[in-house]
Formats: structure tokens, sequence, C-alpha cells
């Protein structure tokens, strides 16, 4: 690193839950910045619960962005790429407010992205609750399974121990030039309001930009929770989940346009969603209930 403080914006959209966010920034307070400039802003889309008065109380130096209540994630962020640019960064830092940080995560991403230009990197996503186990990192495509396909037995231990290239990257740590919006514009806030990140490190993929994981930089992860089933849902709110609402996991139309936009062609991406959509049958009509 040179003499001049490599500046850094990170950027988080949060929306009640005060205890998370604020555990994930006295995490970030902790961290080894030597050589960094670091800024840290919330988008808050209009919590309830206390939060903004919590982090203004006990973080005075966060910028607080806030919004509606009706952002959403991939909407949250943009608004905070877009007050990031405001200080001119070197790079922006994308992470989820439920996570907790490793000392130099920082600054292995750093060091990892200077060393391969052009490129986004990511941190190594652990459970917090079993902290050996990797999830959400390096998805790969699988045409005849289905589409993207987790890896869902990878430790600390199996993962290569030197930054590897990956097909695509998840937002919850993600580390990439604040110019690549000149370049490709901001996340597609408009058809993927909760799956943003994905579709924009796609489109970085396919724009000739690398995508890396740099296995020092540990990232410590809430579990994700499960969405509500279709089972357990009346039938107009099955039709809304499946059909009408984008921001569903189980929208039918946002995964169509998540694979049409992600999958390596869209002829794969027509086929994989055939399958897909062929498995969602046969377990709705009880014929499997266990493929995954």
């Amino acid at each position: 690193m040179t003499n001049t403080p490599t500046s850094i914006v990170i950027v988080s959209p949060v929306h009640n839950r005060c205890a998370l966010t604020q555990q994930c920034l006295r995490s970030l307070a902790a961290i080894n910045s030597e050589g960094l400039a670091v800024h840290v802003i919330l988008v808050d889309d209009g919590s309830t619960d206390g939060t903004r008065s919590a982090i203004e109380r006990e973080f005075p130096a966060v910028q607080l962005v806030a919004g509606d209540g009706t952002l959403y994630f991939t909407a949250g962020a943009n608004l905070g790429f877009k007050a990031a640019l405001v200080h001119k960064p070197d790079y922006i830092l994308l992470i989820n407010d439920d996570t907790y940080f490793d000392t130099d995560f920082l600054r292995y991403l750093v060091e990892c992205a200077e060393t391969h230009p052009r490129s986004a990197v990511g941190g190594l996503l652990l459970r917090w609750d079993e902290p050996h186990r990797v999830f959400q990192v390096d998805p790969r495509w699988d045409t005849w399974y289905g589409g993207w396909r987790h890896q869902t037995q990878l430790t600390i231990e199996t993962v290569p121990q030197e930054a590897f290239r990956v097909a695509t990257l998840a937002g919850n740590c993600l580390l990439f030039p604040a110019s690549v919006f000149a370049e490709l514009g901001f996340m597609d806030e408009v058809r993927f309001p909760n799956f943003g990140d994905s579709t924009f490190t796609a489109r970085l993929r396919k724009n000739g930009w690398q995508l890396w994981v740099e296995p020092r930089a540990k990232v410590y992860n809430q579990p994700n929770s499960f969405p509500k089933t279709l089972r357990s849902m009346s039938w107009p709110q099955r039709y809304q989940a499946l059909w009408g609402d984008l921001r569903s996991y189980h929208n039918l139309r946002g995964r169509f346009m998540l694979y049409w936009v992600t999958a390596p062609t869209q002829f794969q991406a027509v086929v994989a969603f055939g399958i897909f959509f062929g498995r969602l049958i046969l377990r709705g009509i009880g014929v499997t209930k266990n493929w995954p």
C-alpha cells in the first residue's frame, strides 16, 4: 500500500435490526484500518425500533441516509452507493448488518483487489453459529439441476487457502472499485428488489470483470432464515408469492429473470427454469419431498 490511504466507503442497508446493526458497527470499529481511510454509511429504511437514535448516540461518525420503508435491499444499497460517491472513494464495500468481521478482513480485501485490477472481491462467508462452515460461497451453475447449486459442505479447511475465482458473489461482503458505476450503472432495483447483488456481479462477469473470494478475509454471518412455505399460505397469498410480489423468495417471475440475467447462456436459463418449475410441481403434488 502507498503512503496515501486507500479510501473506502462501507455501505449497508438496514431495517429494524437495531441490536444486529450495533453489533456490526462495533465489529467494524475494532478492525485494523492501517493504510485505509474508512467511512461508513447506513441506509436506514424507515426503521421503527430506534435504530437511528441508537446509531447517532453510539456511532456519531456513521453517516445515516433515510429511506421511507419501501426500498428493500437493492434500492437501499443503490441509495447508499450514491451517497458514497459524493466522498470520491477508491472502493465501496457492501455489507449486511447481520455480520461481524475478523480484524484484518478489510486490508485483505483491498490487497486482493489491488492485486487483481478490474475485479470485485468477496470475503469468506462463515456461519457464526458454526464458524468452520462456509456458506453462499462459490455456487456453481448446473443446468440439469435447475439453476445455481450451492456447495453446502464447504468448510474453512476445504476451500482454497489463496484467493480464488468464482462465478458469482453475494452482497454480504462485496468490495469493488467505486469507478464501476460509471461503466455499468447501479444495481437493478426494479426487477430485483432483493437480489440485485447477484445480478450485479453477473453483469460484472459478463463485461469482463473478475470475481474473487479472498479466504483470509473472514466474515461471520447470521444463518439465513427460511421464508414462509407455500403450503402454509392461502391461495391468494400463494398467487402473490408466486407471481404478484417480486420481493417474494418464491416469485417465479423473479426467479426466471434471475436465471435469464445470471446463467451462462439464455438457453441454459430457460432449460434450468423449466427443470426448477417441474421440480416445484412434483413437490406440490407430493411426488417428491426431498428433492433439494
